[in-house]
């Protein structure tokens, strides 16, 4: 925890399941209920002293089960907790702005299995900073063209991966041919939506 706040101001963990706390959860009263999502969740705070005295506030989430099956440990409920040395927000502010990660791994997903991230060209990070911030430009070029083009006659979405990109828009067969004193773009596909964004005849 000590390595972690000499670099950034505010965290947000989840914590995993830890059996010390667990008289301290269920004995918590004052749980305030919130709809996040349009999910209910029930929510509350504790400070809790593990890391050489100093506290740290522990935000807990819980919602009812919605098989009806009681946990062992649990009970009743689903128990998810956010460790944070953020004492001033609310409780559903912080669960909101932890929620905001999910887009984030999305984006990191996204590089990772379409631009490379995975296997990086080098063995230290400083060596690969021109990779990293050269595909982050390409990916973003790459959103501003598909939210450009109507990519759904080409079998697209505005969610596909650059590499469904590349197989169903670019790696396409084609020939220049000369036909009636003109050189004419013939490219063999039987999708016509080719035709509006190359203004070209088919073979």
């Amino acid at each position: 925890m000590e390595e972690i706040e000499k670099h950034c101001k505010s965290f947000y963990i989840r914590a995993n399941r830890c059996s010390s706390i667990y008289n301290d959860t269920f004995a918590l009263k004052g749980w305030k209920t919130e709809e996040i999502n349009g999910i209910e969740f029930e929510l509350n705070s504790i400070l809790v002293e593990k890391w050489k005295g100093k506290a740290y506030r522990l935000v807990i989430q819980r919602q009812k089960r919605m098989d009806g099956v009681q946990d062992f440990w649990e009970g009743e409920y689903t128990y998810r907790c956010i460790l944070t040395n953020d004492y001033d927000s609310s409780v559903r502010e912080i669960v909101e702005f932890y929620n905001l990660r999910g887009g984030k791994e999305r984006i990191f997903d996204d590089m990772n299995n379409g631009f490379g991230w995975d296997r990086l060209p080098k063995s230290f990070m400083a060596e690969n900073t021109v990779f990293l911030l050269l595909t982050a430009l390409i990916r973003n070029f790459y959103k501003a063209i598909i939210q450009r083009l109507d990519v759904k006659k080409f079998g697209l979405n505005a969610t596909s991966r650059i590499k469904a990109f590349v197989f169903r828009f670019i790696s396409v067969p084609a020939k220049w041919i000369r036909t009636s004193r003109r050189y004419v773009l013939n490219i063999y596909t039987c999708n016509n939506a080719y035709a509006d964004v190359f203004q070209t005849d088919f073979g």
